[in-house]
């Protein structure tokens, strides 16, 4: 966004509010004057003034105190500020990314988030989903860390063809942070063993392994002779409650996918994946259903 802005020219810069104190956080947004606090020796221009006419990136705002929401709201109201313990009005001209991990609109009925601050931000919402929900993503980011990686340790790894399976698979709460330091493993350490042992533990005991009736039926049951992996077992019983469990909300609203994308609380996108990763047959709408599907979504 910033470079390909009129102000690809100026200052990029980015504050983590989560990462400092109230107090520090305000000197760091709007600077402070010489003898403002304990410790304040000299004038500190803040960021705001750095980013004059350029990009400023307001990281987990979300975590911002009450107070000082109140003063941000003043400053993209007003486009002026004051340092701490100045009285001195400077102009500031300064476009604004806020981005942040937590429901804005929970936090607004919990008296935590102000409404007037989250109606003057709200001005242009880019949501990114969660890795879950855009599985079709995880063999690219992949290639690209592998690259990145192998680059930064002079390695020539690769991940197997059945760990990037069980990534594609695994539910990856932290996002793409946890899938860069997983690759980054694999890299350090010269093999996906490890990592691939963690990923498959992991969902063997986070995805469901029993259908409704809280069983599954294993139809072909090894021979006494036949070697038996319990985790090759697991994992495939998991994709076959994910599979039964998804026909079901599939079949009970007749196929209408992206109702049932909302039911199962998933993507739309995510949905017409795991449809075809489960090998489930695509109903034979007509085009009008599909058409309606497409909008509704």
């Amino acid at each position: 966004l910033h470079k390909a802005s009129p102000r690809a020219g100026k200052q990029f810069l980015k504050v983590n509010c989560a990462a400092l104190p109230g107090e520090l956080l305000e000197s760091e947004l709007f600077g402070h004057e010489k003898g403002a606090f304990t410790g304040a020796y000299r004038q500190k221009p803040g960021k705001f003034e750095a980013a004059d006419q350029g990009t400023l990136l307001l990281d987990e705002i979300g975590e911002m105190p009450l107070r000082l929401q109140a003063k941000l709201l003043h400053v993209l109201q007003d486009g002026e500020f004051s340092r701490v313990g100045g009285e001195k009005i400077i102009g500031t001209d300064v476009r604004l990314i806020a981005a942040t991990n937590r429901d804005l609109e929970a936090s607004m009925r919990m008296h935590q988030f102000r409404e007037d601050l989250y109606y003057r931000l709200n001005v242009i919402e880019i949501r990114i989903p969660p890795l879950r929900e855009r599985r079709e993503e995880i063999p690219v980011l992949v290639d690209h860390f592998l690259r990145k990686f192998n680059m930064q340790y002079g390695r020539t790894v690769d991940v197997p063809a059945e760990t990037l399976r069980a990534f594609v698979d695994h539910q990856w709460p932290g996002n793409i942070r946890e899938l860069e330091n997983a690759v980054k493993r694999i890299v350090v350490l010269g093999s996906a063993r490890s990592v691939h042992v963690e990923i498959i533990a992991n969902l063997n005991g986070s995805r469901p392994a029993a259908t409704r009736s809280g069983m599954v039926a294993l139809e072909a049951r090894p021979s006494p002779d036949t070697p038996i992996s319990l985790k090759q077992i697991a994992r495939e019983a998991a994709r076959d409650a994910e599979r039964v469990a998804i026909k079901e909300v599939l079949d009970k609203v007749h196929w209408n996918r992206a109702k049932a994308a909302r039911l199962l609380q998933i993507s739309y996108k995510a949905l017409l994946y795991k449809i075809v990763q489960c090998g489930l047959a695509v109903h034979d709408a007509d085009k009008e259903e599909k058409a309606k599907e497409v909008m509704a979504s």
